[in-house]
């Protein structure tokens, strides 16, 4: 992979990162397209450990909050929300100890997988705007099923926040409320595993077949435009409807699987 190549591959991370599209589709389609070949999730992991990055910066103010918060050591909106995340990662916690060799393989299998994908998160999508409940606070039970959906997620195409958001509207989660704890939500998984993949020495040249100045140009590529799409994407995200995405997937969904058959 090259630094150019490096660095288009961020910007794509970044940008599709915060909007319900899939970041790792999209990585999956650009690789193929550009005719890249990775033998591991390290490139992917750096690139959505900088987007993650980029939400700590954009969301410094309320982060900055929970963390006073839950340093009183008492029961308060903040540790209430804290819990909820901490119940939201079980799934994905699993998903990362028991089948994390099956998740890899599955990076690896082609764009057939990552257009059908692309097809359910436009479902998912759809549903939500079909499916409207009675709006209502985040509750635990909801921040658990929510995190299954993000533990699903971790198959390419399939959009994480996509999944969540979708899910967390089928609830009844407020819009609003499910935009912020979809984002928030992934950043203790994300940094997790690249901190893992850094001390197993996954990030080196020889493993990841990525020289470091090509792992740090789309780290640093996906941390600034992933900032910038999480100042100015996430309001669409949480006051638009999402029927305008599930086409999007839909369309990129078919030309990506007419693509895998006829290549």
């Amino acid at each position: 992979m090259s630094f150019l190549e490096a660095l288009l591959l961020g910007l794509v991370q970044g940008l599709t990162e915060f909007l319900p599209v899939s970041s790792s589709g999209h990585l999956a389609i650009g690789k193929e397209i550009l005719n890249i070949e990775s033998e591991n999730l390290a490139f992917e992991v750096a690139v959505h450990a900088a987007t993650v990055l980029s939400t700590i910066v954009a969301f410094r103010k309320e982060i900055s909050n929970l963390i006073i918060g839950a340093l009183k050591f008492r029961i308060n909106d903040e540790t209430t929300y804290l819990i909820k995340i901490a119940i939201s990662m079980i799934p994905v916690f699993i998903v990362g100890i028991f089948f994390k060799e099956f998740v890899e393989s599955i990076f690896g299998s082609g764009l057939l997988v990552v257009g059908i994908s692309l097809l359910v998160t436009s479902s998912l999508l759809m549903l939500s705007h079909i499916i409207k409940p009675k709006q209502r606070e985040l509750k635990n039970r909801d921040a658990f099923i929510i995190g299954v959906a993000q533990a699903i997620a971790v198959l390419p195409g399939l959009s994480r926040s996509g999944a969540t958001i979708s899910t967390g509207l089928m609830l009844g989660v407020k819009r609003e409320e499910i935009a912020r704890f979809s984002f928030l939500m992934v950043l203790v998984p994300i940094l997790g595993e690249a901190f893992l993949e850094m001390i197993s020495g996954d990030f080196s040249s020889a493993s990841t077949g990525v020289d470091p100045l090509s792992l740090m140009g789309g780290f640093a590529a996906a941390f600034v435009s992933g900032l910038f799409a999480c100042k100015v994407m996430i309001a669409l995200v949480k006051r638009a409807k999402l029927t305008g995405f599930a086409l999007y997937c839909l369309i990129i969904g078919v030309l990506t699987i007419l693509w895998s058959v006829i290549n």
